[in-house]
This record gives C-alpha cells, sequence and structure tokens, in this order.
C-alpha cells in the first residue's frame, strides 16, 4: 500500500515550456552592468585564499600512482599513502630534476624512475613538502610562494550536500586566460540564455549582489529553466557566491535537484608576469535529490559521470571562448579590467 501511495504522490520535475524565440528574448546587456560585475569581482579577488589551489579530481589521485599538474608556474606531483593519505610536493626529482609526475609509486613511496631516488613525503635534500588536502570531490595544494597570502591550515571548500547523497563529477578544461577571466564569467548570469540557448531558458536575475563583503550576501541569484530536450525544461531557482578569489559558486535553492552545487575553480598554470596566460578551469558538478529513485542515479554514477562532464564541456566550449576574449581585449588595452 505504502509504495502505491508513493507512485501516486509521485511527480514529474520536468515541465513543457516553448519560451521566446532566441531573437525574441527580452535584452540583457543593461542589466548587466559592466561596473557591478567588476565591483563584485573585486570584492571576490579580496577574500582570503589562504594560498590554497585546485588540482583536480580526488579520484584523479590513485593509489600507486602520481598525479602532476604546474601551479602559477611551479610544478606540483600529488600520491598517495598506503592509507590513501594524500601526499604533494615539487614535481622536480632533487638529485637530476627528473618529472616525478612519470614516476612510481612503490609501497607509498615515491620512487624517481631516473635513477630510483626515494620520497616518502617528507623534507629530503631541499626537496619540501606542500601542503594539502582532499575533500573527497577535489585535491587541493597550499603554495605560499604563488598566493602570497596568508596561509590557512585548510582551503575554502563550499558547501555541499551531504557526503554519499549525491553523484559529483569534475570536468577540466585550459583555457588561454587568467583566473579573473574564469570568474568574470561566471559572475555574468545574464548571458545565460543568450548564449546558451541549448541549456538555458527564461533565465531571470532577481537579485543582485549587495554589496557586503561576506560571499553568503553578495550573491547572484536567478530563476531558470535548464533545458533537457526541445520544451522539456526543469525550473529552478539558485544563486551564485564567489567565497574566495579563484571559486564561484553555483547552488540550487529551490525547485529540483535542491542543494546540488556546481563549483568552478580557476587555477593559474603559468606565473603571474607570463605574456601568453594559461588557467585550468577544474568544475565540480555535485547532483543531489530528495527524490526516493534517487538512490540508483548513485548506483549508476560510474555511467553518469561521463555524461555530466559532456554537458559541462558543451557550456565550457562557449564560456572558455567568453574568459579568453574577455583577457585578449585587457591585455591590449581594449577594454577595462
Amino acid at each position: 500500500m505504502a509504495d502505491r501511495a508513493d507512485k501516486a504522490r509521485w511527480t514529474s520535475p520536468l515541465r513543457r515550456r516553448r519560451g521566446p524565440g532566441w531573437a525574441e528574448q527580452t535584452p540583457t546587456w543593461r542589466a548587466a552592468r559592466p561596473a557591478l560585475i567588476a565591483d563584485t569581482l573585486k570584492r571576490a579577488s579580496a577574500r582570503p585564499s589562504g594560498n590554497w589551489f585546485v588540482m583536480g579530481a580526488s579520484r584523479d589521485v590513485r593509489p600507486g600512482r602520481p598525479y602532476g599538474r604546474t601551479v602559477g608556474g611551479v610544478e606540483v606531483v600529488l600520491w598517495r599513502s598506503p592509507a590513501g593519505e594524500l601526499r604533494a610536493g615539487p614535481g622536480a626529482c632533487p638529485h637530476l630534476g627528473a618529472p616525478l609526475r612519470d614516476s612510481r609509486v612503490v609501497c607509498g613511496t615515491l620512487v624517481c624512475h631516473w635513477h630510483g631516488l626515494a620520497l616518502d613525503g617528507s623534507a629530503f635534500a631541499g626537496w619540501q613538502p606542500y601542503p594539502a588536502h582532499d575533500d573527497g570531490v577535489l585535491v587541493w595544494v597550499r603554495l605560499d610562494a604563488v598566493g602570497g597570502e596568508e596561509p590557512s591550515e585548510r582551503p575554502v571548500v563550499p558547501a555541499r550536500p551531504a557526503p554519499g547523497s549525491g553523484v559529483d563529477a569534475v570536468f577540466t578544461v585550459v583555457g588561454r586566460c587568467e583566473p579573473q577571466d574564469v570568474v568574470a564569467n561566471r559572475l555574468d548570469p545574464w548571458h545565460g540564455s543568450w548564449f546558451h540557448p541549448y541549456s538555458f531558458v527564461d533565465l531571470t536575475v532577481v537579485r543582485e549582489p549587495g554589496g557586503d563583503e561576506g560571499a553568503g550576501d553578495d550573491a547572484f541569484e536567478v530563476e531558470v529553466s535548464f533545458r533537457v530536450a526541445g520544451r522539456l525544461v526543469v525550473p529552478v531557482r539558485a544563486e551564485f557566491t564567489a567565497p574566495e578569489p579563484r571559486t564561484v559558486v553555483m547552488r540550487i535553492t529551490d525547485g529540483e535537484g535542491a542543494t546540488s552545487v556546481v563549483e568552478t575553480h580557476a587555477t593559474p598554470l603559468t606565473a603571474a608576469d607570463a605574456e601568453q596566460p594559461r588557467t585550468a578551469v577544474i568544475e565540480a558538478v555535485v547532483a543531489a535529490s530528495d527524490r526516493p529513485g534517487f538512490a540508483l542515479a548513485r548506483a549508476a554514477a560510474p555511467v553518469l559521470r561521463p555524461l555530466m562532464r559532456q554537458t559541462a564541456g558543451r557550456l565550457w566550449r562557449d564560456d572558455l571562448a567568453y574568459a579568453e576574449r574577455r583577457w585578449e581585449l585587457r591585455s591590449t588595452g581594449r577594454f577595462p579590467g
């Protein structure tokens, strides 16, 4: 009887909505004021990061294999101890500079593939470990020389659905721009249904940042319908916040998938004075739902993750062009920033 009652109460999250044609939308350029976006970006840039940078997905750092990335012009290598603890340090071997990202991990020890020098994660011959943090979805490294701020013990990790209650996927793409260009893209929600009509319908900004220093009050709130197929959409309310200089979080606050988050992290790959800057966009999607059937989605996570990454990739094909164009205009003095 209870099962039949649950089925009777079930409602589809999908709605049929035609929406205006692309050219029939209400223009948003007046609302997307450059000064408002710039001021919000400036406040985000002033928030502390503690010198922490996102390296990639937690599942990228597998037992027995090192994982490397260059951050701010600094080579970094990550690996795991036999107990799964995250370890990090400079990516060049202190002996003759071999790339440790190409080496091997043997019983939790990083062994250089050039001459067999072994590193257990403690200081050795001028090689100093870096603080690292695994939040269960992403891995972070603290680089004080790159960040230049007061260091903190832990990174600013956004609030997420309860562990084990969601399905997460991480998408990474690299572009020719600086982190601020990626963040500025995310702090411009008005471009959503104009630039991404294949994903968003009827996007309306219902609240703008108030200018308070706290990230919780300095938010964009939007009502938007995510396009599923044709006229089928899922309407939600969401907010965008920037808890630290290189992160923007979109959180669904009402509607299907409430508490789900999309975290966009912008990690600089090149040094601050590089003529051709490169930035990694590392986007973590943590989807959750209170529907009884969502347990099936969690069980099917290995199948869903590639689809989630494909969806993120389609959006970032356009948004990275936006960020790169912004950098190009700034770097040639054709647009302030």
